[in-house]
């Protein structure tokens, strides 16, 4: 999957999730270890994004990590949900 791809799966899974799709921002970072992905969403939706104790996030976060291709890309993904509420 491309990189391309890995913020299009991301948004989808969390469009459902939320009252504000439009919201949906994926930034991608590049680190000499990981691809990063930083999901932001509506201050008001941050808290269905994780989930109570982090459920839904650890979730997410397993479906992307996935769906990496270990064969073409030996760098993990990691998924980090801004945190607008504090």
């Amino acid at each position: 999957m491309t990189n391309v791809g890995f913020s299009k799966l991301i948004k989808t899974l969390v469009k459902p999730l939320v009252k504000e799709p439009s919201a949906i921002t994926v930034t991608e970072r590049d680190s000499n270890r990981y691809h990063e992905y930083v999901l932001d969403v509506a201050p008001s939706d941050v808290g269905r994004v994780i989930g109570r104790q982090g459920h839904v996030a650890s979730a997410l976060r397993t479906v992307v990590e996935g769906a990496r291709d270990k064969r073409i890309n030996d760098k993990k993904i990691r998924l980090i949900i801004n945190d607008h509420r504090h």
